[in-house]
């Protein structure tokens, strides 16, 4: 098995630039990948080279007649024709391989919807296979291809329950950087029963600094980086740098780096587009989304959960809303590439309601969005961590007329208790946000003398969003009482 440089003969066919950096590949005797190139030609779909190569090494055979790779990941930035291969493999597994079963999954319905409109036209431009089909639905919860068979292509949006409705013998799962671990743990189980499964994660690099769920995507990853899993093929494309902040100025504006990440560069991406989009973006989205230079989390989290995350989901309420007073607070990551703003403040019902308004990039807009929100509400105050990074807007924050709290360690420890008190007695609620369910997944604590409080050093992801809530709520119990409804956040 090979990671990271191939065998020769494994990338016949490659151009330098079209072959994938990441690269692991299990040992085969067959592969149905010709045949399902084939097929996709049949259907209009003419393969790249690069295509044809994650074919035909994700589709290879065992002696038995398995495959060879269980699991399948493929990591490439936009627009490189990741859905082609995708669409190429569904095909096959419907008209070639009789799969009973396939369902392509995504994060969002936008996405699962165009995957299903794109196959129609497909299925509609060839009619020997068009013919084969009973019906296309697209009414909620039944969307997909229906073979006359009784053979479908189901097409899902992924969900806080799981997957426990995706046993298949193939899912797809596309959008792989945002796939959340507890939907993982109960699609394994499901799978265990089919005859000859196959799994794939696709999508384009990890930035954790806003991506939530990229954890599982970093696991398969890496374990292609290891080599030795007998049953992973995983192909990777992306320059040789370890972070999208490491990304050298004159790396970053180099056509032969763009077509390291871009197997698709001259074909079916114009290197005039490319050069667009570099003097558009900022550096860090450039390197992340097109140069594929992921911030990868560690694979696995190193920390204890110190909040349930069961406990946490029983607090949600979306309908949730404060009445009367209400306290805000900041926090911005140790790299001050992320901030986050909190409000707290007391519900009609005597219980607290906890809020992450803004978690976005850089700081300089945190002074002047405070600003707007103390102006708006009746605001009993504004407290950050004593962190470097958090107290160096505080100068910013008061010449604009706001009163700020530094929070000493001893009264960040004791909204740190505060916190997990409110969550085992339930005196709060929160709107279930994606920021703060990541942050309390990846967040450590440090063990001070009297307390402890959450470790920016220790935690696997960013925190700011979870230590401006605990403030926030912690400030809010001190100094709110029940008044006038407060409007809704804009």
């Amino acid at each position: 098995m090979a990671s990271l440089i191939s065998p020769r003969g494994a990338l016949s066919g490659l151009q330098g630039s079209q072959r994938p950096r990441v690269l692991h590949l299990p040992e085969s005797v067959s592969s149905t990948g010709g045949e399902a190139v084939e097929l996709a030609a049949m259907a209009g779909l003419e393969m790249d080279p690069w295509q044809q190569f994650v074919l035909q090494n994700s589709l290879g055979e065992r002696v038995d007649g398995k495959w060879s790779a269980f699991e399948v990941g493929l990591e490439v930035p936009r627009q490189n024709g990741k859905g082609g291969v995708l669409e190429a493999r569904e095909l096959a597994g419907l008209f070639l391989l009789g799969e009973r079963l396939i369902i392509h999954s995504a994060h969002e319905f936008a996405t699962a919807s165009e995957a299903l409109e794109r196959m129609d036209q497909i299925l509609e431009g060839c009619p020997d296979l068009s013919r084969r089909v009973r019906v296309i639905k697209r009414s909620h919860g039944e969307e997909g291809v229906y073979l006359k068979n009784g053979q479908r292509l189901r097409y899902k949006t992924r969900t806080k329950g799981g997957g426990r409705g995706f046993s298949a013998d193939c899912v797809i799962l596309d959008e792989a950087m945002i796939l959340a671990e507890e939907f993982i743990g109960s699609l394994f189980f499901t799978l265990s029963a089919r005859p000859n499964p196959q799994v794939w994660y696709t999508g384009s690099a990890v930035d954790q600094s806003y991506m939530d769920h990229g954890r599982v995507f970093s696991r398969v990853r890496s374990r292609a980086l290891v080599g030795g899993d007998p049953s992973l093929a995983y192909f990777g494309w992306s320059p040789a740098f370890d972070s999208p902040d490491g990304l050298p100025a004159d790396a970053a504006s180099d056509p032969e780096v763009w077509a390291l990440a871009n197997p698709a560069l001259g074909i079916r991406i114009d290197p005039e587009h490319i050069a667009k989009e570099h003097r558009s973006m900022d550096a860090r989205t450039f390197a992340v989304e097109r140069l594929g230079v992921g911030d990868w989390p560690a694979a696995d989290a190193t920390a204890d959960t110190v909040i349930e995350l069961a406990d946490w989901n029983a607090l949600e309420d979306f309908e949730s809303q404060i009445d009367g007073s209400v306290c805000f607070a900041f926090d911005v990551k140790p790299d001050r590439s992320m901030a986050s703003i909190a409000v707290a403040g007391l519900r009609s019902d005597g219980l607290l309601h906890v809020e992450v308004i803004e978690h976005r990039r850089g700081t300089g807009w945190v002074a002047s969005r405070l600003s707007e929100l103390t102006g708006r509400h009746d605001s009993l105050g504004v407290m950050c961590a004593n962190s470097p990074d958090a107290v160096s807007l505080v100068p910013d924050v008061r010449a604009l007329d706001m009163r700020v709290d530094v929070a000493t360690a001893s009264e960040f420890s004791q909204a740190c208790a505060q916190l997990v008190d409110g969550v085992n007695d339930a005196t709060f609620r929160h709107l279930g946000t994606a920021e703060l369910d990541a942050a309390l997944r990846g967040a450590a604590k440090s063990e001070r003398e009297g307390g402890w409080s959450w470790s920016r050093k220790n935690s696997s992801v960013d925190i700011c969003p979870l230590v401006a809530a605990t403030l926030a709520l912690s400030l809010a119990k001190q100094r709110c009482s029940i008044g006038e409804p407060l409007v809704a956040w804009t």
